[in-house]
């Protein structure tokens, strides 16, 4: 199965998270409050990765003396809370007379790692190269690692040795795409979806690719990034109806044992913003908006108000070269969205953020203590600022609105090393 470019790009905006081993689903005690001054994060703005301190200190823009290195982006984090993973692309292959399909996935990509204490940044994933072209899809251990790579315009990926030495398949050519990868609090098993050739399914599988349970697959439902619970007993995905929203706009959350048992759905009405698409002509951005367990086993998602619409609506009759693919109406939009947490267990749902009149909130992510979100609000039509609050969404504020004012988009806090979390 060859890849679309709709779905590598998709993929390519997946970054794994690093996850948590406390906690369960069921409510439990918070960790003891971190300084904000100490806990740092990334964001995105204008093709640029930002590094920031959560009091709003901090602030610089990442940059290596690399020759030939067009991109960089952070793809995983190492428990230490200061060694990240790094992917840089050197100048790309495919533009006018040369196609995407053809050309995109001969673009040399490198792998790095990079520390932020010290400012060293050491290339690993050299040795058995499998293609130019080969990302982080997940850190499974210090020592090895998901990779995807592209050959002959067909995905697959691979459990590698951080030096790239000793390539285990992980998928097979031709079963599908692969992305969307957490790995269970234990470190032994691995959840994704699935983009194939019959649709978006939700699997779960040992680290080398073994022991695989189908969770979910149904015609006309795209089911897409999976998350383990901090306990490792559930998973929660969304559920989107394709045909019913073939920009992806709106999904529900399904909750699922990791073998697709007891599973049921938690909203309905299509209640979750799925393909977050917001700001002006000259100034857009979009990318999948996930829903994401929290420390105490509760769920934070971005909640769609009733009969809410976007500005920019989705063009079906035009084939997606862009991956966004759609036309700027902010005359039809309407309400917007609010971060909620959900208890799994009860149902009960708490609006953590709202304004009036509405705008759009979304991207929620929770501190490694548990005692802080951040998240992005952009107004219809507007860029997206950069927020934080308490858990309990209390204290919110302004953190960036990027540079020049353009924008700041997908935070990602970096997290804490465990000793320094037990001296807090």
């Amino acid at each position: 199965m060859k890849f679309s470019r709709r779905q590598f790009l998709k993929s390519a905006a997946i970054a794994p998270l690093a996850a948590t081993s406390v906690g369960c689903c069921t409510t439990g005690v918070r960790s003891a409050s971190t300084p904000l001054s100490q806990k740092r994060f990334f964001f995105t703005s204008q093709g640029k990765t930002a590094l920031m301190n959560a009091d709003g200190s901090g602030l610089r823009y990442l940059s290596f003396d690399v020759p030939n290195q067009a991109t960089w982006q952070p793809t995983g984090f190492f428990p230490d809370g200061h060694r990240v993973l790094m992917l840089s692309m050197e100048p790309r292959l495919d533009g006018p007379g040369k196609s995407f399909h053809e050309y995109y996935h001969k673009t040399p990509t490198h792998i790095w790692i990079h520390d932020l204490d010290s400012g060293s940044l050491e290339e690993i994933a050299t040795k058995e190269r499998l293609a130019p072209f080969c990302t982080p899809q997940a850190l499974l251990n210090d020592g090895r690692m998901l990779i995807q790579v592209i050959r002959d315009g067909v995905p697959q990926t691979f459990n590698i040795n951080l030096d790239g030495s000793d390539p285990q398949p992980f998928t097979q050519p031709g079963e599908g795409m692969p992305y969307g990868i957490s790995v269970s609090p234990d470190g032994k098993r691995v959840a994704y979806h699935l983009a194939a050739s019959s649709g978006y399914e939700i699997r779960t599988c040992d680290t080398d690719g073994s022991n695989v349970s189908l969770v979910a697959k149904k015609s006309g439902h795209l089911y897409f990034a999976p998350q383990w619970s901090p306990d490792g007993e559930w998973l929660i995905f969304q559920d989107c109806l394709s045909g019913k929203y073939p920009g992806h706009d709106w999904s529900d959350l399904m909750l699922s044992r990791p073998d697709g048992s007891d599973q049921r759905l938690l909203t309905e009405g299509d209640s979750l913003w799925f393909a977050a698409t917001y700001g002006s002509p000259g100034n857009r951005g979009s990318g999948s908006n996930v829903p994401v367990w929290s420390k105490d086993g509760t769920i934070l998602f971005s909640r769609r108000l009733p009969g809410s619409k976007t500005a920019w609506k989705f063009i079906t009759d035009k084939a997606d070269v862009d991956h966004f693919n759609r036309v700027f109406k902010p005359e039809l939009a309407q309400g917007g969205t609010e971060i909620c947490r959900m208890d799994p267990t009860t149902g009960a749902v708490t609006r953590l953020t709202q304004s009036e009149p509405p705008v759009w909130d979304f991207r929620q992510v929770e501190s490694s203590d548990g005692q802080h979100i951040l998240f992005c609000r952009a107004e219809t039509g507007g860029t997206s600022g950069l927020w934080i609050a308490d858990s309990d969404g209390k204290n919110q504020r302004l953190l960036t609105m990027g540079i020049d004012d353009r924008g700041a988009d997908h935070p990602r806090w970096i997290p804490q090393p465990k000793m320094a979390r037990m001296h807090s």
